[in-house]
């Protein structure tokens, strides 16, 4: 559905987004610490300068809340917080090749914060997502308990909830279970 570049940057801004302690159901920040940093960045590769101190954690759990607001609204309102991120990054989009990836867009210079990297790199895989009028595939989890994100990349388009925690199976055990009750009933 999207290039490999592309689909990279939205896993790694849905997990940035979905590491907020509003959104995960206990309340805990997944990217408190370096640790947590480092572990994401193992699970979410990037290239570039990366020092791996508070100031960068600082600028990287910062930059989560702006990226949450690319799942509050619809395609319309999401255009001026894509050109805001392009633009607060001083966006240069530039093909490169590297590292065994094939020609792919680096939009900020490697020396550029880790955070700004990550925010124009994810403001691009939304142009991405824009421009091919697949919005309607960013969304909210439909569990009642759940405030994660996610991209819907089944091929009909019909995917409800996230993969943070286990809130599909939960919710079908619930409608089962109130099917039960309403039929003993």
């Amino acid at each position: 559905m999207f290039i490999h570049d592309t689909e990279n940057a939205l896993r790694a801004a849905t997990a940035l987004v979905n590491s907020l302690p509003e959104i995960d159901g206990e309340g805990v920040d997944r990217l408190a610490t370096l640790d947590d940093m480092t572990e994401f960045l193992r699970e979410y590769p990037y290239t570039g300068a990366i020092r791996r101190d508070d100031v960068e954690l600082n600028e990287l759990r910062s930059a989560r809340s702006q990226l949450r607001q690319l799942w509050t609204g619809d395609r319309v309102a999401a255009v001026p917080i894509v050109n805001a991120m392009l633009r607060e990054g001083r966006a240069l989009p530039q093909l490169v090749i590297h590292d065994g990836y094939d020609w792919h867009i680096h939009a900020t210079d490697d020396a550029a914060p880790l955070a700004t990297r990550i925010t124009v790199e994810v403001a691009m895989a939304f142009v991405d997502v824009i421009r091919s009028d697949e919005f309607d595939r960013v969304r909210v989890c439909s569990a009642d308990d759940c405030d994660a994100v996610y991209i819907d990349y089944s091929k009909n388009g019909s995917k409800r909830y996230c993969d943070t925690g286990n809130c599909g199976n939960r919710m079908n055990v619930m409608a089962y279970r109130r099917r039960k009750a309403e039929e003993s009933a």
